[in-house]
C-alpha cells in the first residue's frame, strides 16, 4: 500500500508546494502595496506570501481550492474555495491594496483581479508560459501564458511597473515564466 500522508498526516508536498520563501519577484515589489493595507493572495498554495505578507504588516485573504498544507497563517482570513467552479467571483465588492497571484494561471479570473484593485492597488502575477512544457509541468497550453499575454491582459486598465518573461534557472523549479508588477491607475473611474 502506497503512504498517501506524511509524518503529520497530511498529503505529501508536491512541485510547488514544497517551495517555502517567497518568489524573489513578489519581494521586489511587495513594497509598493500601501502600508498596513489588504492583500489578496491567489491560489495561495501553503501560504509562503501570505506568511511573507502578513510579516510586512498586511492583512491578508488567502484563497485556494484546498488549505490543508497551510501552516502559521492564524492571523490570515483562509478561504477553501474552488475559483474555477463557475460560480460567481469571491469578492464582487471588496478591494485590495495588493494582489498576488503565483504559479496559476485562469484566464477567467482576470477582470475580477483588475476590478478588485484598490485606486493605485498592485498586481504582482507571476505564472508560467509558453515553452515551460520543455522542462516541467505544467505542460498543457491551456495552463501556459502566451508571449506578451500579462501586458496584454493590463493594458489600458493598469499602469505596468515591470515585466519579464522567459526561461528562468535560478530558482527551484526552472521554467519559463512571465511575470509583472502594475498598478491600478487612481485617475480611472473605478465600478460602482
Amino acid at each position: 500500500m502506497i503512504n498517501t500522508t506524511n509524518e503529520n498526516g497530511l498529503p505529501p508536498k508536491t512541485g510547488h508546494l514544497k517551495i517555502t520563501e517567497p518568489s524573489p519577484w513578489v519581494v521586489r515589489f511587495a513594497p509598493l502595496i500601501r502600508t498596513g493595507g489588504s492583500v489578496l493572495d491567489v491560489a495561495c498554495g501553503a501560504g509562503r506570501h501570505s506568511r511573507f505578507l502578513l510579516g510586512r504588516g498586511h492583512t491578508v485573504t488567502a484563497v485556494d481550492r484546498d488549505v490543508s498544507h497551510i501552516r502559521g497563517l492564524d492571523d490570515a482570513e483562509i478561504i477553501e474555495h474552488d475559483l474555477e467552479d463557475g460560480g460567481p467571483w469571491l469578492f464582487p465588492r471588496r478591494q485590495f491594496a495588493g494582489i498576488v497571484v503565483a504559479n496559476y494561471l485562469y484566464r477567467p479570473l482576470f477582470p475580477h483581479l483588475m476590478e478588485a484593485l484598490e485606486p493605485g492597488g498592485v498586481l504582482i502575477y507571476e505564472t508560467f508560459a509558453r515553452g515551460n512544457e520543455l522542462y516541467s509541468r505544467p505542460r498543457n497550453p491551456a495552463h501556459l501564458l502566451e508571449e506578451g499575454e500579462l501586458l496584454e491582459c493590463v493594458a489600458g486598465r493598469l499602469h505596468v511597473v515591470a515585466f519579464e518573461q522567459g526561461l528562468v534557472d535560478k530558482r527551484p523549479c526552472p521554467g519559463v515564466v512571465q511575470r509583472i508588477c502594475a498598478i491600478d491607475r487612481e485617475d480611472q473611474p473605478q465600478p460602482l
